[in-house]
């Protein structure tokens, strides 16, 4: 049995100019950190030159970014909600991978006007869905308009955001575990 720590890539979704998606990550990033059966890697999709429609033959950072999808054994997806829905720009990430999802869990932290993003996550259930992925049940979620961010635009830990992301990442953790392992013993066929 594997007791390494579990790799979790935590994809940063928006890639617009002011948003806050990076501040909501590395806020989130901070907390998994104290945990010493994860280890993450931010996947910020501003680092990645994706293009807006999929070509015949993938790019280099297309390669790239499924070659990290593939590596990483669980996820966390960071996602603002935009007129109900999340970006385009997750959406192309998230095509430029099909197999490499597969099998692993994927959690959701999101932030937004008054539905604090939720309705983005529920789009987002649906695709992960159709990747063979297990999405969990628990998300942290942020309201922009309640005064969640200090001056510095870092989250406070208000309204049991902390539990929150505990709750996360312990069915991450566990859904993880149980699918590396499910994983090692047999090849996952859809």
């Amino acid at each position: 049995m594997d007791t390494s720590p579990l790799r979790v890539a935590v994809i940063i979704g928006s890639t617009r100019e002011g948003r806050v998606g990076d501040t909501v990550g590395k806020w989130f990033t901070g907390r998994a950190e104290n945990r010493e059966d994860l280890v993450t890697e931010v996947l910020d999709l501003v680092d990645f030159a994706l293009p807006a429609g999929l070509p015949e033959h993938p790019t280099p950072d297309m390669k790239r970014f499924a070659r990290l999808v593939d590596e990483a054994e669980a996820f966390v997806v960071v996602t603002p909600e935009y007129n109900r829905s999340f970006p385009a720009s997750l959406k192309q990430a998230i095509d430029c991978a099909y197999d490499e999802w597969r099998a692993k869990p994927v959690g959701f932290v999101s932030y937004g006007y008054r539905s604090q993003g939720l309705y983005a996550v529920e789009q987002l259930r649906t695709i992960f869905t159709e990747l063979h992925t297990v999405t969990m049940r628990d998300t942290v979620a942020f309201n922009l308009l309640d005064g969640t961010f200090a001056r510095d635009g870092t989250p406070f830990d208000s309204d049991g955001q902390g539990q929150a992301v505990t709750t996360l990442l312990d069915e991450l953790a566990w859904w993880g575990l149980a699918l590396r392992e499910a994983r090692a013993a047999r090849p996952y066929v859809c």
